[in-house]
């Protein structure tokens, strides 16, 4: 193919290029090639950019950025039944080896030989092509547009950690954090039937936007024990005996530690935010009113088809946290906006044909 690959090249910590790459070879005949229309920036992408590092995974040679992407299918494989040129689809970018015992028991997310996009040493999709399995590829109804489909995967991330936190009707949720992650928490909480939501952050134009957006109530920190801050949230929103589920998508420790004591016995915690490696804890408050405390990490089985179901039936609606566009020739401006906290969620467009 004489057709030309300009990438968004993160050389080291601080340092991006643009380059043309080779366009992806088709290795399987289940496999499609994308146009890449709009990748969405993440928190990760950022820290790559940073650092050159998120804990283990280090970037050790030049790797592509972007994994929040949506696009329009270029070519087929000659097995692929379910797509053709031209269809528009969002683009799950993390594919597992199929084989482990985590692929069979339908938790993917956990293999340990995930080839996840801008994930050293795997490349992202911020470049002009980029390829995936036919099963990876979610068409998008006419109605959405490629935008929207850019925010499948945040939405993905909001579907698992909801269900990983098991929220059913007349549910009391809190979710501590309110960035696009926590904002998509508080809209998948409320599709799944959720009666009060409780959004907290230090940010108050993200608290303004969050009780907009799907949040039913909203509460501020002040400087206090994580035990009296717990204590007040239960009573400054009602919550009786103390939420049910609660969600912490900020990854600060005084979230955490609040988190624990603002909960029902026998209540669910879920940790879909990151912060530092090791924090202060309240075990004696997990342990005596028996809670369920788990992880979440990325999607898993049939969370982005429910994303994208969401979006498809209008439960859900995610144009709202879309604050601006840059042009493919200015990445690196959105990846500073979002580093400064500058809106909610940045895209950068395609590479223009």
């Amino acid at each position: 193919m004489a057709e030309k690959n300009p990438s968004f090249v993160l050389e080291k910590a601080g340092s991006v290029y643009y380059e043309d790459r080779p366009v992806p070879e088709l290795k399987s005949p289940y496999d499609v090639l994308i146009n890449v229309k709009f990748t969405g920036i993440c928190g990760s992408d950022v820290h790559y950019w940073v650092d050159g590092a998120i804990g283990s995974f280090i970037v050790k040679q030049p790797m592509v950025l972007g994994h929040e992407s949506s696009g329009i299918v270029h070519s087929v494989g000659s097995s692929v039944t379910s797509l053709k040129p031209g269809d528009r689809v969002a683009m799950e970018p993390g594919v597992p080896c199929h084989r482990c015992i985590r692929c069979k028991e339908g938790k993917y997310n956990l293999c340990a030989h995930m080839a996840f996009a801008a994930t050293p040493p795997y490349d992202g999709t911020l470049a002009k092509y980029y390829s995936l399995p036919e099963d990876f590829c979610y068409k998008l109804p006419e109605h959405l547009t490629l935008e929207e489909g850019a925010l499948v995967e945040p939405l993905s991330v909001g579907v698992h950690i909801v269900k990983q936190a098991a929220v059913r009707p007349g549910d009391s949720v809190i979710v501590f954090g309110a960035g696009p992650v926590g904002l998509l928490c508080c809209a998948v909480a409320k599709a799944f039937g959720a009666s009060k939501i409780v959004t907290v952050d230090i940010n108050e134009e993200r608290v303004a936007f969050a009780q907009k957006y799907a949040a039913t109530h909203a509460f501020r920190s002040q400087r206090e024990s994580a035990a009296d801050s717990g204590a007040r949230i239960v009573r400054d929103c009602d919550l009786g005996l103390g939420a049910d589920v609660i969600i912490d998508a900020s990854g600060a420790e005084i979230c955490i530690q609040t988190a624990i004591h603002a909960l029902r016995v026998g209540g669910t915690y879920v940790q879909g935010g990151m912060g530092k490696n090791e924090i202060t804890f309240p075990i004696m408050a997990m342990c005596t009113k028996e809670l369920n405390v788990k992880g979440s990490f990325r999607y898993s089985s049939g969370d982005y088809q429910l994303a994208v179901d969401l979006l498809a039936s209008g439960r859900i609606s995610v144009k709202e946290l879309i604050t601006g566009k840059v042009s493919f020739k200015e990445a690196e401006k959105a990846f500073t906006d979002v580093k400064a906290g500058k809106g909610i969620k940045m895209l950068i467009e395609g590479v223009e044909d």
